[in-house]
């Protein structure tokens, strides 16, 4: 992926949902940085701290505070941006929650897919358009090989399986109103990610980070559960890169697994090893797994042999480094550092390296 960099994106009208969020707010750094125009339509942040403030978004770019299930308050900043690229990330991501309110995870995450692909379908300034899904939307029969994009689409909680269904909206809309490739459309599936400003409730590096705050040992709920992490730049940037060559050339529009190498599906324990390695000052975490809690998939993985066939793509960063890069950024937010700052040296480096 050498040859991708970020200069396409310079003048660039770019609408993005969900830019609130920790990857939303990465992505539109990322975008600012590369000197794109940008239009986020989302909720208000949904953690506090939260990312999006911290990165002084605001400031950089045009926000827009709604509901992604208000369809006409959306296509209004749809249509004010009118955005030549559209990066769709809105969505209630987390699974637990799903358990606890299944009818607002469908209303968000198929409904609100159906609402901006309207926006898109109505618009004559689109050219490019990704929805960004999840490793979770595969029938997960939690075997040992990692899933291709041909494999059944059956996620098994509310959130898997609403992302599945927002897959397949996306695929019908393309076949419907798309098929004489005036807008190219694609998907993304990414698996778990990790990085600098990640506040979320029931996620692993949010857990960690908040012990190191309270000054306490790391609770692990599932540490024998293997999940695929790689550092949140590594599906952004394959989702800039995807969005930019199918603008380009239609025939790249598709359905794309982005997930880290097989050194990188470790097991949540391991992770959190690394996360205390990599932070010192004896920091330790103990095993607090629930008998009881709610299902979720024990091991599950992609086969990323496409993406990596069709743009020669391949991640940049390992386990490793993702931690490492994970713990820099906390120590420059709990030392109340300049985290703009940090995240744009992050950025840089990741572009920069070339392995």
């Amino acid at each position: 992926m050498s040859y991708f960099n970020l200069d396409f994106y310079k003048g660039k009208r770019v609408f993005v949902t969900g830019h609130t969020g920790f990857k939303g707010s990465w992505l539109c750094r990322i975008l600012i940085h590369a000197g794109a125009e940008v239009t986020g339509y989302s909720l208000v942040p949904p953690t506090n701290p939260n990312l999006f403030s911290l990165a002084d978004l605001d400031t950089h770019m045009h926000s827009v505070i709604g509901d992604i299930r208000d369809k006409e308050k959306l296509l209004a900043a749809f249509e004010e941006a009118r955005p030549e690229i559209v990066l769709h990330l809105a969505a209630q991501p987390i699974v637990r929650d799903s358990y606890k309110n299944p009818a607002y995870t469908y209303e968000t995450n198929v409904m609100g897919t159906v609402n901006i692909l309207e926006c898109v379908r109505q618009s004559h300034t689109v050219k490019s358009f990704l929805n960004v899904t999840t490793d979770k939307v595969y029938h997960n029969n939690e075997w040992v090989w990692g899933y291709r994009e041909n494999e059944p689409l059956d996620g098994f909680d509310p959130y898997s399986n609403s992302k599945s269904c927002s897959e397949l909206v996306t695929h019908s809309y393309k076949n419907s109103f798309f098929a004489d490739g005036h807008v190219a459309i694609s998907t993304a599936r990414a698996g778990n990610v990790i990085g600098g400003g990640d506040f979320a409730n029931d996620r692993i590096i949010p857990d960690c980070v908040r012990a190191v705050e309270a000054g306490k040992s790391i609770g692990v709920r599932n540490p024998y559960s293997t999940r695929p992490y790689q550092h949140v730049l590594e599906p952004l940037v394959a989702y800039l890169m995807i969005a930019q060559k199918q603008y380009e050339d239609g025939k790249y529009a598709g359905w794309y697994n982005v997930g880290p190498d097989e050194c990188d599906c470790v097991t949540t324990g391991e992770l959190v090893d690394l996360f205390c390695q990599k932070w010192g000052n004896g920091l330790s975490w103990e095993n607090q797994a629930e008998k009881d809690a709610p299902h979720e998939a024990n091991f599950l993985k992609l086969d990323c042999s496409k993406i990596k066939s069709v743009f020669a793509w391949k991640p940049r960063w390992h386990i490793d480094e993702a931690i490492a890069m994970t713990a820099a950024w906390t120590k420059v937010w709990l030392q109340h550092g300049d985290i703009p700052a940090e995240m744009d040296r992050q950025i840089h480096l990741y572009m920069e390296d070339k392995k």
